[in-house]
């Protein structure tokens, strides 16, 4: 599953990001807030009514807000 298709209030563990997909200034700030195999996150929000963009996850302590293009680079699982 993509990160953009994550239901709200889940959780989930990253396992794979698609370094080569990103623009290189998207690959660096998804490094800086701790985007990384293994690193457990939630889906928290969507905004809009259509296409839900951009989309508000918690990773650690932080709220981080993304495109959906840019989460579909991000392979989770959910943890139960």
């Amino acid at each position: 599953m993509q990160l953009h298709q994550l239901p709200l209030r889940a959780r989930a563990r990253i396992r794979a990001i698609d370094w080569q997909a990103l623009d290189p200034a998207e690959a660096r700030r998804l490094r800086e807030l701790g985007f990384d195999q293994g690193v457990e996150v939630e889906a928290l929000h969507r905004a809009g009514w259509f296409g839900g963009d951009p989309i508000a996850f918690r990773v650690g302590r932080m709220t981080v807000a993304m495109r959906r293009a840019l989460a579909g680079a991000v392979a989770v699982e959910i943890v139960e």
